[in-house]
């Protein structure tokens, strides 16, 4: 069955350069409609499953509960198609600026691109960006109008204000109703205790989670060699002038520690873990996104 979602490359065009980009980069990677994996209660049964507190109980399957002495709930295959949420950090830190532009706008354009690839595959799509607080919260629908919502939200949005990730994450969990997928991009530039309970937060409201950590080369690899002022972009007027010279093992070190903590700390909350660099090109995410797609069919 052919989707019913259509894209107008003319009528995009007019909506500025983030739609043209979007389009470009999914070029080629459209799939088709897809079978979602989630279940729902609506059309043909699937499968048992065990209670969960919080699930309501006329789907209690009383006849297994008389033979088996536990409770289960009666699962049915979905009409509708995956529910997506993209969160964007829209934090001061995202807006550094390094050979290969700004780490926000690397995640503007995945989000951009994800967004048209999913609802190309008649998914709906949310939108949240946020700093300190959610500053924008488009509820997901699945329909070609909706796009050009979503990515003109992205394109308006400017990165500054200091970062509350973990906070705003376990704000939205609760604010997510029905499971889905949860697609979070970010520097992820927080404490990582926190940020492990905000993840499994999602994860104990069920849903699916994937974090692409976007991060520039020169985070990681810190090339700079003669003396450099640094800034803080969420605090104004805080800065430093170093040797960078004297600082680079020991920021090395600690920055890679930092990545495995949090890459560890996603490990343990069963979240997909995915670094993105600046310098990649974003073809590689919606890679990342339909191969674990495809393995859930």
């Amino acid at each position: 069955m052919a989707s019913t979602v259509q894209f107008d490359p003319t009528s995009l065009s007019k909506y500025g350069r983030l739609a043209l980009v979007a389009r470009n980069l999914v070029e080629g990677f459209l799939t088709g409609v897809h079978k979602s994996p989630y279940k729902g209660f609506s059309v043909e049964f699937a499968e048992h499953r065990q209670y969960y507190p919080g699930d309501e109980i006329r789907h209690i399957d009383w006849r297994a509960y008389g033979k088996t002495d536990r409770y289960y709930i009666k699962e049915y295959e979905e009409e509708t198609n995956l529910k997506a949420h993209l969160l964007v950090d829209a934090s001061g830190s995202m807006r550094y600026k390094g050979k290969h532009g700004a780490k926000f706008e690397h995640a503007q354009y995945i989000a951009a691109s994800l967004a048209y690839l999913m609802l190309h595959q008649r998914d709906a799509v949310g939108l949240a960006t946020h700093d300190t607080k959610v500053r924008q919260l488009v509820p997901p629908k699945a329909n070609a109008k909706h796009l050009l919502r979503l990515l003109n939200v992205l394109e308006q949005t400017q990165p500054g204000g200091e970062t509350g990730l973990a906070p705003l994450w376990h704000q939205l969990a609760g604010q997510f109703k029905r499971r889905g997928l949860v697609v979070i991009l970010s520097d992820c530039f927080e404490d990582i205790p926190p940020l492990l309970r905000a993840l499994r937060h999602f994860r104990h409201k069920r849903h699916e989670v994937l974090l692409f950590h976007v991060l520039a080369p020169e985070e990681v690899d810190f090339p700079f060699k003669k003396w450099t002022q640094f800034r803080d972009l969420e605090v104004f007027g805080n800065k430093m002038l170093v040797d960078p010279q004297q600082l680079r093992r020991e920021y090395q070190k600690n920055f890679q520690t930092f990545c495995k903590d949090l890459r560890d700390a996603c490990g343990k909350a069963q979240v997909d873990y995915h670094l993105v660099r600046t310098d990649e090109p974003v073809e590689k995410a919606l890679g990342v996104y339909l191969t674990r797609r495809q393995r859930q069919k």
